[in-house]
């Protein structure tokens, strides 16, 4: 019996909502469907909301820390869903993962270093790289039978090249690959080989469906929990982005170290308030909520993935294996990239992003976020198919 409501549609307008309000300053124009930035239109658990309202009605807002109970729900989280032991001393606070990248690569890194990516990626990798004055390196996926693969001759020879630090993004996006336990192997060892550190971002880590099953690198060996920084958040899973709040996690007390040394350098200090007893409800109490979830969006992904196909089969569906992220290869209707956006906008109505944001091998691409009601869901795809009707 469903205990969740993820059909309730929740008016969004109003809230400083990014992906519902900044449409006009993003795409050029408010009159579009939003389904590009990647959270949910869905309300947390409820004890999230309890446990934030509780602190709330305390009435006193003064600075606070992060408790030992929270690092204690993030071990055991881990531990439960990824088989995944760590020390809590193994753990730092950070607002947000991409505030960790940074940090990471002034941290491991001195201007000019090389930093290696796979593209097409998350977006803010190239910018942080590029922002921080280091050298970026590429090393692109390969797209095999509507699937992305890792290019190892690729890889291996990048690396030779003398790249510092590698970005690893696990589960992929914008392509939903949730990395088998023999390529991250692959990887691990020949970071391990060429003496590059890992920062692995794993923030859509609970968002896999079965049989998939999402293994942190870090767990994989001994000697790569030495190399490896672990970057988590309840951000994705229990969307709750807007509360700023992340974990880094290494059990090498000298990177830990060097990250502590630059987090001060910025000022940073503590996690907000409610971000920490926000993250602390979500991993205590959020597992029946998120297996709920994820069996919505795998419901959600297979509706789109049958309209598309008898409505617009020139546009082909990767099936993801993780993330509410759908990656649309849209090459086959004969249009640039320019022309696919404007179809989107001004034709369908529908605000997607385009696959140029995710650097070499998303041209001619578009992702789309199905994290929302059904209802929502079959609004976007008849705009999807008016856009290339």
């Amino acid at each position: 019996m469903k205990k969740f409501n993820f059909d309730q549609i929740i008016q969004r307008e109003n809230t400083s909502s990014v992906k519902w309000e900044l449409t006009k300053e993003v795409f050029g124009t408010s009159d579009v469907l939003p389904m590009w930035v990647a959270d949910m239109d869905f309300e947390p658990p409820i004890e999230v909301k309890e446990a934030i309202q509780e602190r709330v009605n305390h009435g006193i807002y003064g600075y606070s820390f992060t408790t030992d109970s929270t690092a204690e729900s993030i071990k055991q989280w881990l531990e439960k869903k990824h088989n995944w032991s760590i020390d809590t001393d193994w753990m730092l606070y950070n607002h947000g993962v991409v505030p960790s990248i940074a940090a990471a690569i002034e941290a491991f890194t001195s201007p000019g270093d090389k930093v290696m990516l796979q593209s097409p990626v998350y977006a803010p990798f190239f910018g942080m790289i590029s922002q921080n004055n280091r050298e970026l390196v590429n090393s692109p996926l390969k797209l095999i039978n509507n699937r992305f693969e890792i290019d190892f001759n690729d890889f291996e020879d990048k690396l030779k090249e003398g790249v510092k630090l590698f970005l690893l993004c696990n589960p992929h996006n914008p392509g939903g690959r949730v990395w088998s336990k023999e390529e991250l192997h692959k990887m691990g060892e020949l970071c391990y080989q060429y003496n590059c550190l890992i920062l692995s971002d794993e923030i859509h880590s609970d968002l896999v469906f079965g049989p998939h099953k999402h293994i942190p690198i870090a767990a994989l060996d001994d000697k790569f929990s030495d190399i490896v920084i672990t970057c988590v958040a309840p951000t994705k899973t229990f969307n709750l982005a807007g509360l700023q709040a992340s974990a880094v996690i290494t059990a090498n007390k000298k990177l830990r170290r060097a990250f502590e040394e630059v987090q001060h350098k910025q000022g940073y200090s503590r996690l907000p308030t409610f971000g920490s007893i926000g993250m602390e409800a979500a991993y205590q109490f959020g597992e029946d909520w998120l297996d709920e979830l994820l069996t919505y969006v795998h419901e959600n992904v297979q509706t789109a993935k049958s309209f598309i196909q008898e409505h617009v089969p020139t546009i082909k569906v990767m099936e993801p294996e993780g993330t509410y992220l759908l990656w649309l290869d849209c090459r086959e209707l004969g249009l640039d990239d320019q022309e696919i956006k404007e179809r989107l906008l001004y034709k369908g109505k529908l605000a997607l992003e385009p696959g140029t944001k995710y650097g070499t091998g998303g041209e001619g691409f578009v992702r789309m976020n199905i994290a929302c009601p059904r209802e929502i869901l079959l609004d976007g795809l008849e705009r999807l198919k008016k856009a290339f009707a």
